[in-house]
């Protein structure tokens, strides 16, 4: 059952996002494994799948394909990262489930025994009007993609937020800071999503499902701070990216990963596009930043999407389950504890898929 969710989970997540994916499921997933004492490993796998490499196969699974979206990457150009998914997928759930089966069996030794005096074949979904405004959601996302976009696709959603010099329009926030109006809207719409699912869904709904706030205010508390201080790096690699010597596929997604492990991942993959867009390549994906080979493209985005997970901080969903499970009475790994984890399972991964996959 486990193993299971975390299948459907991944895939989940390239429909709702990872973080959309990550907050659907973690509480059912920590409800299902309350009787037990060792399942820590659980919440680091579904923060390996669900909170991370779930999301390579379109732009609104994670933010870094957003904004290779953004930049002219056609939408469904990442579905060709399915069978990279695949592959690493096959890997570590065969891993879990092994893991998985040794920790359930020392619970059972232990005398834990799971509560079957009620019926396991009922399924019910409470609050089921919300996948309404998970879909306002998702096309709140695509539009403000279509609308900074300036390729060939979707021409007529685009024009409509340009001006006559074809820049996008944009209203002006604080000095010279200025936001573009697809992404005004965007955040229109999500707010207004999240207020009607507020306020049209059951509070015993939310009870008990154990709901809190603590998880993402952490989070966000958090977040503040790492934007603000990751700021001199990321203009360091802006400026002096192209002077890296990066030009093979490997290099890139080895390159893309470690950064996007300490750093967000979605500045750090704007700037390797960035970079393989002067590369001069002559075909491939055809982007604002330039035409880059699909090969490299899709090392940078397996990098940015995959290596998220080697730390709490690579991606926003990590700490965000770590903190509700923490919530929950799960005790999960230090920050160095769980890199510890992503060191024995992930990088192997990893170097198998350079080895595979860009050679």
């Amino acid at each position: 059952m486990n193993t299971g969710l975390l299948a459907i989970g991944t895939l989940l997540s390239s429909c709702i996002g990872t973080t959309g994916a990550s907050m659907l499921l973690v509480r059912p997933m920590i409800q299902m494994n309350s009787w037990r004492r060792n399942k820590s490993h659980i919440m680091v796998f579904f923060i390996f799948l669900i909170s991370n490499m779930g999301g390579c196969l379109t732009p609104i699974g994670d933010p870094p394909l957003l904004m290779g979206f953004m930049r002219g990457v056609p939408f469904t150009w990442s579905l060709r990262l399915f069978p990279v998914l695949v592959f690493n997928m096959v890997i570590l759930l065969t891993v879990f489930y092994f893991i998985d089966r040794r920790a359930y069996r020392r619970d059972i030794a232990l005398g834990m025994r799971p509560d079957i005096s009620r019926p396991t074949t009922t399924f019910k979904v409470n609050g089921l009007h919300n996948i309404i405004f998970m879909i306002m959601i998702v096309a709140g996302v695509v539009l403000s993609g279509s609308g900074l976009a300036t390729s060939r696709l979707m021409p007529a959603i685009v024009e409509q937020y340009q001006n006559a010099d074809g820049s996008v329009i944009s209203v002006p926030i604080f000095r010279s800071v200025r936001l573009a109006v697809p992404t005004l809207i965007e955040i229109v719409i999500i707010l207004v999503a999240a207020f009607l699912s507020f306020k049209t869904t059951k509070s015993e709904v939310r009870t008990k499902n154990h709901f809190t706030w603590g998880a993402i205010e952490e989070v966000a508390v958090l977040f503040i701070g790492i934007f603000i201080t990751m700021q001199p790096a990321l203009m360091i690699l802006k400026s002096k990216g192209a002077e890296l010597g990066l030009t093979k596929p490997l290099e890139m997604f080895w390159a893309t990963g470690a950064l996007s492990s300490f750093l967000d991942n979605t500045p750090t993959y704007l700037v390797f596009l960035t970079t393989a867009g002067t590369l001069g390549a002559t075909t491939g994906v055809a982007t604002t930043v330039g035409t880059v080979a699909v090969k490299m493209l899709m090392a940078i985005s397996c990098g940015a999407v995959f290596m998220g997970a080697n730390t709490y901080i690579g991606n926003a969903p990590n700490f965000m389950v770590k903190s509700i499970s923490d919530e929950n009475g799960i005790k999960m790994p230090s920050f160095f504890g769980y890199m510890l984890c992503s060191l024995k399972f992930l990088i192997p991964v990893f170097i198998i898929d350079t080895l595979v996959f860009f050679l």
